[in-house]
């Protein structure tokens, strides 16, 4: 499945450069929204604070989803307008590091809630919105304030950047979404753990993926095993093309059997390099097996990096489950 084939150059990004975050641009990005004689005027509006960012984009290279790719997620929530949304409380202490790591802000309960939707047309089982990697929070300000304008309660991401974390709910609060977005903050593997545990949720709706890449299969194949992932699942992976998944998109485009051989073939080449020292066991341990069985269908829709070069995302629906007794 293509997209849209035309980039316009005059919202283009600045050029990437070799090292192109964490080195002190966020926080510029902050400072200048923040001292900006504009900030007052951004207060309460998402466009404008996402204009804001688009402009310091334009100006610094900053690893934003971009308006073009944006667009196809944002489609894709309005499509979707879950029919029953039921908040539940959500404890801030419950994920690690959350509490931690918000010492410039003062911690409300009402700010950390779960958003569980329920589609009383179908199973009526309960489905959640997630999307792994917040960075300065342009996707959480986007997705969000387009899951509103859907109907929804609530919307939340998780972001393992202390720094990052902070950036995202302080332009989520000027955005007037302070009250709608929930950020969790640590290891998206340790945190959808955890949050399995607390029994908040057993299905997810909407899986954003663009945190570290080579994280993707991984967590994906966490959510499976976590029973996350089930008929009606739609999975959303960004920077598929730019730099490339391999490894994540030779797996949701398998077919269950296909996806059982990667499996046995992952196995011996552990066995292989020795499976069976203490050190080893560890390692398999943390590399989740996922759930085979699920069947996904899968498309590409190509589009544009923010600096206008070529990108695209991958969209998967679990439509269904093999059986054993077809396995």
């Amino acid at each position: 499945m293509g997209g849209e084939n035309h980039f316009d150059n005059k919202t283009a990004y600045a050029k990437q450069e070799e090292v192109y975050f964490d080195d002190g641009r966020e926080t510029e990005l902050i400072r200048g929204i923040l001292g900006s004689s504009d900030c007052e005027k951004m207060r309460g509006s998402p466009r404008k604070v996402l204009a804001a960012i688009d402009a310091f984009g334009r100006q610094k290279y900053l690893m934003n989803i971009g308006q073009e790719k944006g667009a196809i997620v944002t489609k894709l929530i309005a499509t979707h307008k879950p029919k029953v949304m039921v908040r539940i409380p959500f404890t801030p202490c419950a994920v690690p590091g959350v509490v931690s790591c918000l010492p410039a802000f003062a911690v409300s309960s009402s700010n950390f809630m779960i958003s569980i939707s329920i589609n009383a047309k179908k199973t009526r089982q309960p489905v959640v919105q997630v999307e792994l990697g917040g960075y300065v929070g342009y996707s959480a300000i986007l997705f969000a304030d387009a899951v509103r304008a859907a109907g929804g309660k609530h919307f939340y991401c998780l972001e393992h950047n202390p720094e990052f974390f902070s950036i995202v709910r302080m332009l989520c609060e000027l955005a007037g979404l302070g009250d709608f977005v929930t950020v969790i903050y640590g290891d998206s593997a340790e945190c959808l753990r955890q949050l399995k545990s607390q029994g908040l949720f057993t299905q997810i709706d909407l899986l954003f993926l663009d945190h570290y890449k080579p994280l993707y299969l991984r967590d994906l194949k966490l959510c499976e095993e976590l029973g996350f992932i089930n008929l009606g699942t739609t999975l959303v992976a960004d920077n598929v093309i730019k730099p490339g998944n391999p490894p994540y998109l030779a797996y949701v485009r398998a077919t269950p059997e296909e996806k059982k051989k990667m499996a046995a073939s992952a196995d011996e080449s552990r066995s292989a390099d020795g499976g069976g020292s203490a050190e080893n066991e560890t390692s398999v341990e943390e590399d989740p097996k996922g759930n085979p069985s699920l069947i996904y269908e899968s498309s590409l829709v190509e589009s544009f990096e923010p600096t206008g070069i070529p990108d695209g995302v991958e969209i998967s629906r679990c439509v269904g489950l093999l059986s054993d007794d077809m396995s």
